[in-house]
């Protein structure tokens, strides 16, 4: 097949070697090429304009940040553009909400080689891609009208909550995650006071100590 037919994929990963991995994994397909590659959210929009590729693999940590932030962007402003996350955090958590942001597929990082570019081609022919066991669960959860799944209080939180929880456990104070989401001090503020509502926390010390707890649970990508 000529290189113009290829299918162009563009990898937003913030790990290296990973990235060189997932580069050489798609390349070795006939019908698939890497276009571009980027490991922050901003680049990655820049350069998507630049090389308009056919699919994005979005990883759910980028920087520090939210991958689920670049898809939602995506989303609204390249709706005809495809994402597929790939991550090494467990689907029970981000999948659904990567689906709701604008996603087309979800697939671990740990899922064989022949798997994650069949979720690639997949995604690039129009389908959604899941892993069988969410893909019943959320099957049953339309059957029976649930919107949401609560199977733990963090489900209740929005993405960009939940962004600002992970940043708390990392030990990062309130102005410093005001910086690096570059919103205002009384936005995050606001954020925090949602995350103790909607998680029952007693105080801003038992929040801090569950985040850090949650953050130490969650694997690194």
């Amino acid at each position: 097949m000529r290189d113009k037919e290829k299918h162009k994929v563009f990898i937003v990963d913030d790990h290296p070697l990973l990235c060189r991995g997932l580069t050489h994994l798609i390349n070795q397909e006939s019908e698939l090429e890497v276009c571009g590659t980027a490991g922050e959210i901003p680049t990655a929009l820049h350069a998507i304009e630049d090389c308009d590729p056919d699919i994005v693999t979005v990883d759910i940590t980028l920087g520090g940040l939210s991958g689920l932030r670049l898809v939602e962007e995506l989303a609204a402003c390249r709706s005809d553009l495809p994402t597929l996350v790939l991550s090494v955090h467990d689907e029970s958590l981000y999948a659904e909400r990567a689906l709701r942001a604008g996603a087309k597929g979800y697939i671990m990082k740990t899922e064989p080689s022949e798997n994650i570019i069949g979720a690639v081609k997949k995604v690039l022919g129009g389908e959604i891609c899941v892993s069988e066991t969410l893909g019943t669960e959320l099957i049953n959860k339309l059957m029976s009208k649930q919107s949401v799944s609560l199977a733990s209080p963090i489900d209740q939180l929005s993405n960009r909550e939940l962004e600002v929880f992970e940043l708390l456990g990392r030990g990062m104070k309130t102005r410093e995650i005001a910086e690096k989401l570059s919103l205002s001090v009384k936005t995050i503020e606001t954020y925090v006071d949602h995350i103790k509502k909607k998680m029952n926390f007693r105080d801003s010390r038992h929040l801090f100590m569950h985040a850090i707890q949650w953050v130490m649970r969650e694997p690194s990508e």
